[in-house]
């Protein structure tokens, strides 16, 4: 697809300095811009760049001010970087935009599909399924028995959505998600052997979801495990059964969360947290990476470490143990 600045710029609210048709089709950095490309200067330490990147137009702030000659078309907008976001936002729109049904795509009798759809080969679609319209799903995408995806939502090549489960609007799943499988529940027995205890709820996805690669979100055992609208995970994500997370909660790559925890609306969670089961983590709250969150936090803690501590804490713990050493030495000495 090729725009010209002009268009961008009306797209964008945006002024243009330069050749109002100067064309592009593609998107660089600043520093490896080439012909028929459009970059951004957001970040101050980038402006060396603009003066002889190669991209054929950039984006830059209002408030920007040359210092020398741009060879580049220019549009200034009231937000380069957001600007720029929205444009990716329609390039991915109008690269994803497919319809049509796959010949080998395999859809039982009572599944019901809505308008302009896509369906990618060997997709299979279970009974009494409903796929509402403008849902994209590629190749190689389980969909069970009564499972219910909502109007615009997009599902990458190998998810598999189990049964019962349901999805809203505008959701957006990457390649290898799994939706529903069994909690990790298992009854131990006198012999030492485990019994599986039946998984039998199902899980529920709010509209607005965006859910990372290879993220695995567990059936509940009883009821429902539920991802409120808005939430994004990362890639190799594990949420298990019974869980909650709240509204716009945010959840980094490599996080674990154990079984019937409830996490509020508006949290920050980084990578490689671990949450132990049955906890109540209230809204607004932030915990930082590799972090080990055993006990309930309340509104707008923000924490980090492993077992976590208020952050501040946890700077003079970790400001300690780059000591340790030094003062094993010395006590070693007494």
């Amino acid at each position: 697809m090729e725009f010209t600045a002009q268009q961008i710029a009306e797209l964008l609210n945006g002024t243009i300095t330069g050749n109002a048709d100067d064309k592009v089709n593609t998107i660089s950095k600043i520093e490896e811009g080439k012909p028929g490309s459009l970059s951004f200067l957001a970040n101050p330490k980038y402006t060396k760049y603009i003066y002889d990147t190669n991209a054929s137009i950039v984006l830059v702030n209002k408030s920007f001010v040359p210092e020398k000659k741009i060879t580049a078309t220019i549009i200034a907008v009231d937000d380069a970087y957001q600007a720029f976001a929205s444009l990716l936002e329609i390039y991915q729109q109008y690269k994803n935009n497919k319809t049509g049904k796959a010949k080998s795509a395999v859809i039982e009798e009572t599944a019901k599909l809505g308008k302009d759809l896509y369906i990618g080969a060997n997709v299979y679609i279970g009974n009494h399924s409903e796929i509402s319209d403008e849902c994209k799903i590629y190749p190689n995408v389980y969909i069970g028995d009564n499972v219910k995806i909502g109007r615009g939502t997009t599902i990458f090549s190998g998810v598999n959505i189990y049964s019962d489960c349901f999805v809203g609007q505008n959701c957006t799943f990457h390649a290898g998600v799994v939706i529903g499988s069994d909690g990790f529940g298992f009854a131990p027995q006198d012999s030492a052997e485990f019994k599986k205890v039946p998984q039998i709820g199902n899980v529920v996805i709010e509209d607005h979801v965006e859910i990372g690669a290879n993220t695995a979100v567990d059936r509940a055992t009883i009821g429902s495990t539920i991802i409120r609208k808005g939430v994004k995970l990362d890639n190799l994500v594990q949420i298990a059964h019974n869980v909650e997370i709240g509204e716009n909660t945010v959840i980094a790559a490599l996080t674990g969360v154990s079984g019937s925890t409830k996490i509020g609306k508006n949290c920050m969670v980084g990578g490689q947290v671990g949450f132990a089961g049955h906890l109540t983590i209230s809204d607004n709250v932030k915990i930082g990476a590799k972090s080990g969150v055993h006990k309930n936090l309340p509104e707008g803690s923000v924490v980090q470490g492993s077992p976590v501590v208020k952050y501040r804490e946890w700077y003079r713990i970790a400001s300690v143990l780059q000591k340790l050493p030094d003062i094993y030495r010395k006590v070693e000495k007494l």
